[in-house]
């Protein structure tokens, strides 16, 4: 595909198809530029569409696709303003490329937020052109006409062209004024709002090689990577001559760490220090890495411990906290007036992403260029971190987007395409590296583990009025603030700040041996089931239905209060927190998922069957869920159903990857619940595997995950963070109400419990 010039809206093909493609940009503002503000970028994202002669439309979808369904839901954003039939669209996946594109990115839940409305105008600008071509064409006025499954047509004279047909007119046209379009009404979208097939979907069930990992180039070798188990450690010895006589071998060298700088995100090391062993199979390099004898200088991470990371969390607990985060009102005085005081420790594991896909990187240095072929979730930092291992400017890298077998921010950092960059320099031919499940398991950025101790105050009518939690982190202390380790920072307006009037959050942090980072709805994660675990004791406490308990906070009007102080800082959770929640939105799906449930009939239920509530507001999306459980004496559990209640905005693009996407999570919640831990001892991680960090089982799912979208007028925003959150307190406090045992601490397996 040609460059296109951003300022062109469109050019013709240089295939000679005589179609058109169609690059998006809008002109500055003049009356902006007046006022002496520099002019805005062009929009976020670029997008592309080709029409060719015989009209088939192919679109090209920007975001890297790791199971979320972008790659469908952003061309049906285009397809529809655009006005084709989904049937006649083709997609292309684009390569990275920050000079046509912007927001290449999947994180965050973001893709729906960035896109709704840029993805529409460029399928509407594309609408107006092709209306525009066949005005001038027929020599009619432009307000006769309409258009309709890729077709102009004018009423009276009965005339229509297919919009193949008018390509080539399209070709010579200005782009027309962005504010001047007509956008659908959404009662006419034939696209939006109806489900569609994964575009993909075909492919993947019939095993079609279309996944990162699936990559073959002529004539390339496979690489594996030996590192450390402690992070940071470095080889002293090793028996790497024996290694380069094994069968199939072609190279082995150790790598040493160099410095790495200008990453998008600073915390991400990069690639780290180790063995490479090159081969004409992966069997065959992973064959001879299992011969390597290697001495480390495991330096002074080595003598950590989750043991004693709990003890440390314990004694700071009875200490007074090193930092003040936020403190609203006065809680001292709050707690002495109340009616009831409720207290509770509650704990969190660290626990690795284990995506089904591990890491894997295909690179090809060439001429003093390079080729990677990559799924990560930010391919401009992957392409950055591999051209800095490979000592090239990234402007020398052409990155390859490829479908990837799952992320949930493991695929955020791309250490791994580092190692891959320089590898494939060392030995000149393409060559694919990919790891072992056990490389993946030991050598994750975890989901931070953490500790909350957490004490509440209601008054005599059982109103919620006083608060405080006593956070107990990882990270370090720098001068008057903490250095939070990434991705594990409790934000000082975390829920139920702004509605309760006395609230005081405090942080103490310890040194961390292990890598931490973005794990789906990072930080939202493990403190919804912290946080609403709370609540539900306090809801008990003062003799209140958890619902209603819920209802009255979210009543309270949030008072006028100071700042927070600056006494916190953590990296990764994005500007997604709670500062934006809106009551009304999120009382709209706490009311909606305890009527569909049937919560005030909960009570005749029979013995050992009880239902839970919960929500969590983050990453833009309001969820509440109710579980029903049934616990027997032997502490099984098995999940009778699970509601959801769900306000992402008006629009639902795609119903069924919408569903498919919520369902997901609440799997991927039950899996963190119950089986998910990753421990550490002498710095190295114990777990190596699926049999030591499970997952849910077909047979222990949930029979019925009922998905309830509740529209409100705002713009759509993502599922697949928000949608996971609330599941893990739903569950636990609806095992405490069939048991009267509340869970503060996860997995819950350590307790004993495991599904039915």
């Amino acid at each position: 595909m040609k460059r296109i010039d951003r300022r062109s809206f469109l050019k013709v093909s240089a295939a000679g198809t005589g179609g058109v493609l169609f690059s998006m940009y809008f002109e500055p503002k003049a009356e902006a530029q007046g006022r002496g503000f520099p002019p805005p970028p062009p929009p976020n994202p670029h997008t592309y569409i080709m029409v060719a002669a015989d009209g088939t439309v192919t679109i090209v979808a920007k975001n890297p696709e790791l199971g979320q369904g972008v790659k469908t839901i952003l061309p049906m954003l285009i397809a529809d303003e655009l006005d084709v039939d989904w049937k006649n669209v083709k997609i292309e996946q684009a390569d990275f490329d920050d000079k046509k594109y912007s927001g290449q990115i999947a994180g965050g839940s973001t893709a729906t937020p960035t896109n709704w409305k840029p993805m529409r105008e460029a399928g509407a600008l594309g609408r107006a052109m092709f209306i525009t071509a066949a005005a001038q064409t027929w020599s009619v006025p432009e307000s006769e006409l309409t258009t309709g499954s890729g077709r102009v047509m004018h009423k009276s004279s009965g005339k229509s062209a297919g919009y193949g047909e008018l390509a080539a007119k399209v070709a010579t046209l200005p782009m027309p004024d962005p504010n001047s379009l007509k956008y659908k009404d959404p009662a006419d979208y034939k696209i939006i709002g109806h489900s569609q097939t994964q575009y993909d979907l075909h492919n993947i069930v019939t095993g079609k090689p279309i996944f990162c990992i699936d990559m073959k180039l002529p004539g390339m070798l496979y690489a594996v990577y030996e590192k450390c188990g402690v992070f940071g450690g470095k080889v002293v010895s090793s028996n790497i001559e024996d290694i380069k006589k094994m069968p199939g071998v072609k190279a082995a060298f150790v790598v040493e760490r160099p410095e790495i700088t200008g990453a998008i995100l600073p915390q991400e090391p990069g690639l780290e220090s180790g063995i490479a062993i090159v081969a004409d199979t992966w069997w065959q390099a992973q064959s001879a890495r299992k011969k390597l004898q290697v001495n480390w200088n495991e330096g002074p991470r080595a003598t950590q411990s989750s043991v004693e990371y709990a003890q440390n969390a314990e004694a700071m607990s009875k200490k007074p906290p090193q930092r003040n985060l936020r403190n609203d009102g006065d809680v001292d005085a709050a707690f002495k007036s109340a009616a009831k005081v409720v207290e509770g420790g509650y704990s969190y594991p660290f626990i690795s992403h284990a995506p089904l896909e591990p890491q894997n990187c295909t690179a090809w240095y060439k001429d003093g260029k390079m080729e990677i072929w990559s799924n990560s979730q930010i391919p401009q930092n992957a392409r950055k971190l591999a051209a800095d291992a490979a000592s090239l400017n990234a402007s020398d890298v052409t990155l390859h987007m490829v479908r990837g077998g799952g992320g949930f921010g493991r695929r955020l950092m791309n250490d791994y395409a580092a190692e891959a960059g320089y590898i494939a320099k060392q030995v000149g031919v393409p060559v694919k590296l990919l790891w072992a499940r056990e490389d993946d398991m030991e050598h994750d950025y975890y989901r931070s583990g953490g500790w909350q101790y957490l004490k509440g105050g209601v008054d005599a009518s059982g109103k919620l009025i006083a608060w405080h939690n006593h956070f107990v982190g990882f990270g370090e202390i720098e001068g008057n603030r903490i250095n939070f380790a990434t991705s594990s920072a409790m934000g000082a307006t975390e829920f139920p700040q702004r509605f309760v009037e006395n609230y005081r959050l405090d942080a103490s942090v310890q040194p961390l041996a292990i890598r931490t980072g973005a794990l789906r709805a990072p930080g939202s994660n493990a403190f919804a089931f912290v946080v609403q675990s709370f609540i539900d004791e306090l809801a008990h406490a003062a003799g209140k239905d958890p619902v209603e308990f819920r209802m009255a906070i979210l009543d309270t009007p949030p008072p006028a209060v100071p700042p927070a102080p600056a006494g916190g800082r953590g990296r990764g959770r994005g500007g997604f927190g709670p500062p934006g929640l809106n009551a009304e939105r999120m009382k709209g799906v706490l009311q909606t998922v305890a009527d569909k449930s049937g919560w005030r009939k909960r009570n005749s239920l029979p013995k050992g069957t009880a239902m839970g509530v919960a929500f969590h507001y983050s990453h833009q999306g309001y969820f509440a869920h109710v579980a029903e459980v049934k616990v027997d004496s032997n502490k099984k559990v098995k999940i009778n159903k699970i509601w959801v209640a769900a306000d992402v905005g008006r629009q639902i693009i795609n119903p069924s990857g919408a569903e498919n996407i919520c369902q997901g999570a609440v799997i991927d919640g039950l899996s963190e619940m119950m089986y998910q831990e990753i421990t550490v001892d002498k710095g190295r991680v114990v777990q190596t595997n699926y049999h030591q960090h499970g997952m849910v089982r077909l047979a222990q799912a949930p029979p019925q995950i009922e998905i309830i979208f509740v529209k409100t007028d705002n713009d759509p925003t993502g599922l697949g963070e928000p949608a996971l959150p609330p599941l893990l307190p739903a569950v636990g406090n609806a095992i405490f109400a069939a048991t009267g045992v509340r869970l503060r601490a996860l997995p819950i397996s350590k307790a004993g419990y495991s599904w039915a």
